[in-house]
């Protein structure tokens, strides 16, 4: 069954630094490490906007503010929508089920990354996460 995601770039106030959620996880006996944008699936029900705020409230603790939508990429599973958001509410730290299912084989970490740094070794994020957050960095928003 296909199901659309909704993901949310939070950058610094500076805009120097965004949001991630680090995991590191052990598949096969292999160690994978990865930084990935918060966010989830859309329930049933449910609109693309409700998501995201629902799944940031959940998996960083915060209540966020949408600023505007950065575009969508197809996935193996559907739509992964993208939006700048800014935090209203909370500090970031982890929550939800990332919490819940915390342990030394699947890892989860909230972590703040500087801008300067994604490109670097040793940050494994898509590039096209990247391209996400250099658009919210210009705040380049598309109609949704």
């Amino acid at each position: 069954m296909k199901r659309d995601t909704a993901r949310a770039i939070i950058l610094t106030e500076d805009n120097s630094a965004v949001w991630l959620m680090y995991r590191r996880r052990k598949e096969n006996g292999e160690i994978k490490t990865y930084y990935a944008i918060p966010g989830g699936k859309v329930e049933e029900n449910e609109t693309i906007e409700e998501a995201v705020i629902r799944e940031l409230q959940e998996e960083f603790s915060v209540r966020i503010k949408l600023l505007g939508y950065l575009g969508g990429n197809k996935t193996k599973n559907g739509i992964d929508y993208h939006f700048h958001a800014k935090i209203i509410e909370g500090i970031p730290k982890l929550g939800g089920e990332e919490k819940e299912r915390n342990n030394s084989d699947n890892y989860y970490e909230v972590r703040k990354v500087k801008l300067q740094d994604l490109n670097k070794e040793g940050i494994s994020i898509l590039p096209i996460n990247i391209s996400y957050i250099e658009k919210a960095q210009k705040k380049e928003y598309e109609n949704f």
